[in-house]
């Protein structure tokens, strides 16, 4: 690998992997990925591999975790999207995807944080839960780690994944009781983002944030590789299809500040979007810390008006934290404004 260059392993189907070489073309920051399992890539190179390790898995200096591997002194493998796109921000300066406005850098954080954790149901659920997308991803998920493989190889990955995956959808929340909240929510997704495209390009202005980066990389998947989601996605967002298509590579888009728009200016029509994410993220995100202090294994609440149960995750007990810290670091004014847009969006239980 170029030594000038920031490093990674991912995979085209992981949308998170999506999200961080979109981002990075954006920001014309230079970078050379592996394609293939992380474990993997790691133990060959003789590193040591996270846990959990995760797509995509960046290399950053051994004596710096916020600075990317040079070739100089050791590396250390990295994971999770969100603090990675904070530590290029300190490290590279041109192009930023953090909004300026204190204010709008908190909702951008939220909206990334809901991309991340619940816009990934959409996209693990359309994936797995119906046979022709079972049938599609099974074949093509293999190819796209090795488009060389034979086709008994191919026949036998194709199983284990299939295997693998269809035994993992309860653990996202994905049963034949929840599928009707998940397609409602979805529906209700792009509906919202449609109103977002409909006044400007991205959600805080005409230059892309981090949270459209997060969002581009669930529907990467949804409107790229997945059939049911593409045919939804086409019928009735075709905005939104088109917007994903340009958001993959945006290196050539010039930026200036100000293409961050005023918060008065997004706030309108960004409420829809908020009050998907209060409908239905937030009520999960809050039943799962609950849980999580309770030490029990599994919970459920009432999202849109029925029943969701689900694995409980330590994971997004610190997302939740991270979003009360964001949030702390505003100060009174700006957050008095954050409060009056969720309580609109009726965000309850989140920062009070």
């Amino acid at each position: 690998m170029n030594s000038t260059s920031l490093q990674l392993i991912g995979a085209p189907a992981s949308p998170y992997t999506r999200k961080m070489l979109a981002l990075l073309r954006f920001r014309r920051i230079p970078y050379e990925v592996r394609w293939g399992d992380p474990a993997t890539v790691l133990t060959s190179m003789g590193l040591e591999v996270p846990k959990p390790v995760l797509l995509p898995t960046f290399l950053f200096s051994q004596e710096d975790h916020k600075k990317p591997f040079t070739g100089n002194g050791g590396a250390i493998a990295v994971c999770d999207s969100t603090p990675v796109i904070r530590s290029l921000e300190e490290s590279y300066a041109q192009r930023s995807v953090i909004p300026p406005d204190p204010a709008l850098k908190f909702l951008n954080y939220l909206v990334e944080d809901f991309a991340d954790e619940w816009g990934t149901k959409y996209m693990f659920h359309y994936r797995w839960h119906a046979q022709q997308d079972i049938d599609n991803a099974g074949t093509l998920l293999p190819l796209m780690m090795d488009p060389t493989l034979e086709s008994e190889s191919l026949k036998s990955a194709s199983s284990s994944f299939i295997e693998r995956q269809t035994g993992r959808l309860y653990v996202v929340g994905s049963t034949p009781e929840t599928a009707p909240i998940i397609d409602a929510s979805y529906e209700r997704f792009l509906d919202a983002m449609t109103d977002v495209l409909q006044q400007r390009s991205f959600l805080f202005g005409d230059r892309p944030s981090a949270a459209d980066f997060a969002l581009f990389g669930q529907m990467s998947q949804c409107v790229g590789l997945d059939p049911t989601p593409r045919e939804i996605t086409l019928r009735k967002a075709p905005r939104v299809v088109a917007w994903v298509h340009i958001v993959e590579d945006l290196c050539g888009l010039p930026v200036a500040n100000e293409q961050w728009h005023h918060r008065d200016q997004v706030s309108a029509n960004l409420q829809p979007l908020l009050e998907e994410i209060g409908r239905t993220y937030i009520p999960a995100l809050l039943e799962n810390a609950r849980a999580y202090s309770e030490k029990r294994a599994t919970w459920s609440t009432t999202i849109d008006g029925a029943r969701w149960e689900q694995k409980t995750f330590p994971y997004q007990v610190k997302c939740l934290r991270w979003i009360r810290e964001e949030f702390s670091h505003l100060d009174s004014d700006d957050q008095a404004w954050v409060r009056a847009m969720l309580r609109r969006a009726a965000i309850n239980g989140l920062v009070d």
